[in-house]
């Protein structure tokens, strides 16, 4: 166990990359194919697409601790649909696909059940996403924006937050405005 742990963490520092990015770097094009995963470290990142009327829709904020890809073109090998790119100056650990084949088979069960644990996190978090958007009002929607992402709130745009909830930035100010009488 102690030799695969030795493994572990020469592959990891070898593969893993440490990377500084400033504010507005585009880290994926939608089409591009994805073979990297981001974990921030400090500072926010988003994934987003933009549909064929040129609307911006936020799938995910990225802030400390969370990681972002987009899963299906990581895993599958096919064009990425999301846009990734820094909202602010960040540093992140860059996740290569290959890293992740190679060290599978290697991983600790204390490190697999951490990385289970942040999956099924990610899945929990993304499955109620998905019934917000198709059952819950704006407001409900809102407030579970605040219980997701607490610390973001001042670190991002309102239209931004006004997209990942798929409403207008003037609907956000009227809910806002109702939330504080």
């Amino acid at each position: 166990m102690e030799n695969n742990s030795a493994i572990n963490t020469v592959l990891f520092k070898k593969e893993i990359q440490t990377k500084r990015v400033k504010k507005g770097t585009i880290l994926q094009n939608q089409g591009d194919i994805n073979i990297k995963s981001y974990y921030v470290k400090k500072g926010l990142l988003r994934s987003y697409t933009i549909d064929e009327k040129g609307k911006e829709h936020i799938f995910v904020f990225a802030p400390e601790g969370w990681i972002v890809s987009d899963m299906e073109s990581h895993s599958k090998g096919s064009p990425a649909q999301l846009f990734i790119d820094a909202l602010e100056d960040t540093e992140l650990k860059v996740i290569k696909k290959n890293i992740l084949d190679q060290t599978s088979s290697l991983t600790s069960t204390e490190q697999t059940k951490a990385h289970t644990l942040n999956l099924i996190n990610r899945i929990s978090t993304l499955q109620k996403r998905v019934l917000l958007l198709m059952s819950a009002s704006a407001k409900e929607r809102y407030k579970d924006f605040l219980i997701t992402y607490p610390n973001i709130i001042q670190r991002v745009p309102q239209k931004m937050v006004a997209s990942y909830l798929g409403i207008t930035p003037e609907a956000l100010s009227k809910i806002r405005g109702e939330m504080l009488k």
